[in-house]
């Protein structure tokens, strides 16, 4: 009837926003693989540009495949990519990188500190446990590690709100001879790198002091911790980053 009253409708709350491991977890671990290796590229000295070639390469997959996914990213607007120009993550394809990297490094840290893995095999374990581990579990082991800011290869572990600090550190390889810089960061992209760092005593915090460098690209002669002493080739000492001297 016109004239009669109705009730009032029920009102409906807006849905809360995903947060950021929730819109993490709608994607595919392919598609979190894909922006985490953007991520890093994008965050090395170099390339400048991050191109489909270097994207391939790194996930050790084709040109076309790689390309495939490029478009997919962009899609989903994870991704900016204009031609030639090569990629840049979104705000969103950036913030679910970090949050994939800032499991990895816990976990990566967790495998070190909690269960003797040596920082040669903590890259490969985190790599196939960095998208089964539940929000919880990551909780649990920032508390339990102390809530730390840098990994086990000296990497900094973004935040929880996907924050991460940038630090300048400087290649071993170029140090004068003369010159004295503790031991910050290493590269962890091989493992029989890592394992042979290990075996000559360099670490993390470790003290190199550089007594020879030969020329035209030669080894260099590196003294660790005033104790060991070791000759090293150049591209070696690329993958170790030191700050400045002491």
């Amino acid at each position: 009837m016109s004239g009669r009253n109705e009730p009032p409708k029920p009102q409906v709350a807006d849905p809360p926003k995903p947060r950021v491991a929730d819109q993490e977890n709608t994607f595919s671990e392919s598609v979190q693989d894909y922006l985490k290796s953007i991520y890093k590229l994008a965050s090395a000295e170099a390339p400048a540009t991050v191109t489909t070639s270097l994207i391939a390469q790194r996930m050790q997959v084709s040109a076309a495949s790689a390309t495939k996914m490029i478009k997919k990213l962009a899609e989903l607007t994870l991704l900016d990519h204009a031609p030639y120009q090569g990629v840049a993550l979104t705000p969103s394809g950036e913030k679910i990188a970090l949050e994939i990297i800032r499991h990895h490094r816990l976990l990566e840290l967790y495998l070190s500190q909690a269960l003797g893995f040596g920082w040669d095999q903590v890259d490969a374990e985190a790599d196939r446990l960095e998208h089964a581990i539940s929000e919880d579990f990551e909780d649990r082991m920032d508390e339990v590690l102390g809530y730390p800011t840098v990994g086990a290869h000296g990497e900094p572990i973004p935040t929880k709100d996907g924050a991460i600090a940038t630090h300048e550190y400087r290649r071993l390889s170029d140090l004068d001879v003369g010159q004295t810089a503790p031991v910050r960061q290493v590269s962890d992209r091989n493992p029989e790198l890592l394992r042979y760092l290990d075996e000559k005593g360099v670490h993390l915090g470790a003290v190199i002091a550089v007594e020879e460098k030969a020329p035209f690209q030669g080894p260099m002669l590196i003294s660790i911790d005033g104790e060991h002493r070791h000759y090293i080739g150049v591209e070696v000492a690329k993958s170790v980053f030191v700050e400045d001297d002491v």
